[in-house]
């Protein structure tokens, strides 16, 4: 990991992808605009509504927390910053999502991730029975997730059965409105970890992620529906959760809601769309943060940066 100071001069002669770089500082100058072009993210103690920033209580705790990170998962840590770098959110979502799997399971073959499933150990997934809910109510399709006990940590079976309810919305244009939700004390708490490592073949795992991919029906229904395909969010809203729900037109989230892309501290990245749908929301350089961090954000941050678009009253959403 590289850190700069915003008032330095560009380097001569740089060429190739320039790595994790971190720039602190306060600059108004051709050098700072540089640098926050370039940047991983920069990093402040003071509010700035450049989302090229991220705010925080202490900058060199931060640093410091960030280079044991990036050095614990080199690996993960580039190829996170690469594909942030690569994904074109303002292009269709189809090449961010194959550019994402792509990355994603060259690190499922990796080290990192190697050395997690090791300190993991094994692990046994339970069967539990309708993990994905549907519901139709005249023009409206309600989706939850329904595996309670595990904050509905997403699973194969889970995917399945998503990917079935959204394709009946895809094709029944009678449908006008989705919504996305979770039973329990959480919307959806990320990838079933018990669940990680069962394929044997990163290349097979690529392909069933892009040929059966809820991240792309999500982003079909939203552009059909905009606002009326909507997400309502609360609880733990981390990881696979996240992404998915970011893909949607509208996000409506509690005050308990915890929000975070934890992959990292797998040797992963974001394996469900997210480097493009969060991307989408706040940009490169703060879904840069989340996933290198691994630090989760609030309700109040997530409104002020554009990852939600409500915080509605408790037990509302």
């Amino acid at each position: 990991m590289l850190i700069v100071d915003l008032s330095d001069p560009p380097p001569i002669g740089v060429t190739g992808p320039p790595g994790v770089v971190v720039a602190i500082g306060e600059s108004s100058t051709a050098e700072g605009e540089y640098w926050l072009d370039t940047a991983t993210f920069a990093l402040t103690d003071t509010e700035h509504e450049d989302r090229r920033f991220v705010t925080v209580e202490s900058v060199s705790d931060t640093v410091a927390d960030l280079s044991e990170r990036c050095r614990r998962w080199p690996h993960a840590s580039a190829v996170c910053d690469d594909v942030l770098r690569s994904v074109d959110v303002t292009g269709p979502a189809l090449p961010g999502i194959v550019t994402e799997s792509l990355a994603y399971s060259t690190l499922q073959a990796g080290p990192e991730f190697a050395r997690w499933l090791a300190e993991r150990g094994p692990a046994k997934l339970p069967d539990i029975p309708d993990p994905v809910l549907a519901e139709r109510d005249g023009a409206t399709l309600r989706i939850r997730f329904n595996r309670v006990k595990r904050h509905n940590a997403f699973s194969t079976d889970a995917r399945a059965l998503l990917l079935e309810a959204l394709t009946v919305a895809l094709l029944d244009g009678t449908v006008t409105e989705v919504v996305l939700g979770g039973n329990g004390p959480s919307f959806c708490s990320g990838g079933d970890l018990g669940e990680f490592g069962t394929f044997a073949d990163p290349a097979a795992a690529h392909l069933a992620r892009t040929r059966h991919s809820p991240a792309l029906a999500l982003d079909e229904l939203t552009r059909r529906l905009g606002r009326t395909c909507r997400a309502e969010i609360h609880g733990r809203v981390l990881g696979s959760g996240l992404e998915m729900a970011s893909f949607c037109g509208w996000v409506s989230c509690r005050p308990d809601a915890v929000l975070g892309l934890p992959e990292l501290m797998l040797g992963l990245i974001p394996g469900a769309g997210g480097t493009l749908s969060v991307t989408r929301r706040i940009g490169r350089w703060r879904t840069a943060y989340l996933v290198l961090s691994g630090r989760t954000i609030d309700p109040v941050t997530a409104l002020a940066w554009g990852l939600v678009d409500e915080v509605s009253p408790s037990g509302a959403a």
